[in-house]
């Protein structure tokens, strides 16, 4: 037999050979949308603070210095000192969700600690044996652990094909008590987009109960910043709307947004709510603190969708295959040593960018994934098609 440690050493090899390795890289915040990596700044094209909040200066100095010595230590603490159903539900917790249920006009939101424990625990808590989940192949891996972790039949539907779920739904809605749709409104890797509208008429045709994920999406999509789910004038018709905190609104955790009795439910059956230790205080008044901002932020979500526009025709310019129809802009590679490659040499040139490779991706589908944001401007993009066209060559 084997020991762990040589087991490991020849899973991590082979991982390896076939360029999938990955590392932790160490960088510091730089200002606006940069970061510092071995002491150069470099343009971030990988993250997720799409308005860019988390590193606003104004905002955060406009945050703390609203703030006595003592409310920040009464209030403004770093830890919360328990889960929300023993003691760490302070009061800017419910007052943060009475937010949300008002700007989404819904009749009640929860807050979870990250979209990750969002979604891994509420598939789960609502289905049983005899439910089936029907799912967009391309759904986050948050999503598909759940799906995992429930006791429903799972089937996975080609993406963004609607003709095969209906046909999936003709078949199997006389077989199961409840029957579940579940999609991302953007999707990550991609950076497309779902026909919401189609979701919701098929839910209603079926009588099935609609699940979409918005991470993607809120803050950065829709007049009033709600998401994609606004944008398409479906935001009533959703039964289970998540969101997330922690990429267009630059803060930490994630929401649902849903009726009353679901409310109730989740806060009495989902584990990953129930057993963990609830967010900072702090870090739930600023997000109180950047909920009053979000649907002001027009300009901001103007300034990205002008951006993409620009650098999706200058990357078709130089005749790169790109993806997406929005802020997350992928260029397909192909293979993943060939990602990794590129995305070192551009770093060199002051980019930031992540080689993503499979089994994030598909098979023979590497990319490199480019995220904007509202910190950039269009002179630093400007040169990057040109740039990455020249490294395809090599």
């Amino acid at each position: 037999m084997n020991s762990l440690n040589d087991r490991l050493r020849n899973r991590l090899n082979k991982i390896e050979t076939n360029g999938k390795l990955r590392c932790l890289t160490s960088t510091s915040p730089g200002d606006g949308a940069r970061i510092i990596y071995q002491g150069k700044s470099t343009l971030n094209l990988s993250g997720n603070d799409y308005l860019g909040l988390a590193r606003n200066r104004e905002l955060l100095i406009d945050f703390y210095q609203k703030k006595s010595l003592e409310n920040c230590l009464e209030r403004y603490s770093l830890g919360s000192g328990g889960s929300r159903l023993m003691t760490g539900n302070f009061s800017s917790y419910p007052l943060l969700e009475q937010d949300l249920a008002k700007m989404y006009r819904a009749e009640a939101a929860i807050i979870f600690n990250s979209g990750y424990h969002l979604n891994i625990g509420i598939l789960p808590a609502l289905t049983g044996k005899n439910d089936l989940i029907l799912a967009d192949k391309l759904c986050h891996a948050s999503l598909i652990d759940g799906m995992r972790l429930s006791r429903a039949e799972v089937i996975r539907y080609r993406h963004n094909d609607y003709q095969q779920l209906e046909e999936l739904l003709i078949a199997k809605s006389n077989q199961y008590e409840q029957i579940f749709l579940v999609t991302e409104s953007i999707f990550s890797m991609d950076g497309d987009l779902a026909d919401l509208s189609t979701l919701v008429a098929l839910k209603k045709k079926f009588n099935a109960c609609l699940l979409v994920d918005e991470a993607h999406s809120v803050g950065i999509r829709g007049l009033s910043g709600l998401g994609l789910a606004e944008e398409q004038g479906c935001l009533a018709e959703i039964d289970i709307l998540i969101g997330t905190f922690g990429k267009a609104w630059g803060g930490q955790g994630a929401f649902v947004v849903c009726s009353e009795l679901l409310a109730k439910y989740l806060i009495n059956t989902v584990r990953s709510f129930i057993f963990t230790t609830a967010l900072p205080p702090v870090n739930i008044l600023w997000l109180r603190h950047i909920a009053l901002k979000i649907p002001q932020m027009q300009k901001k979500r103007e300034h990205v969708r002008n951006l993409r526009a620009n650098l999706g025709k200058a990357l078709l310019s130089e005749e790169l295959r790109i993806g997406g129809d929005s802020h997350i802009l992928p260029v397909f590679v192909g293979e993943s040593s060939k990602a990794l490659r590129l995305a070192k040499e551009l770093r060199q040139h002051g980019y930031w960018i992540t080689g993503v490779r499979p089994p994030t991706v598909p098979e023979g589908t590497a990319r490199l994934r480019l995220s904007l944001n509202a910190a950039m401007d269009w002179c630093d993009l400007e040169p990057l098609p040109k740039l990455l066209a020249s490294l395809m060559e090599k």
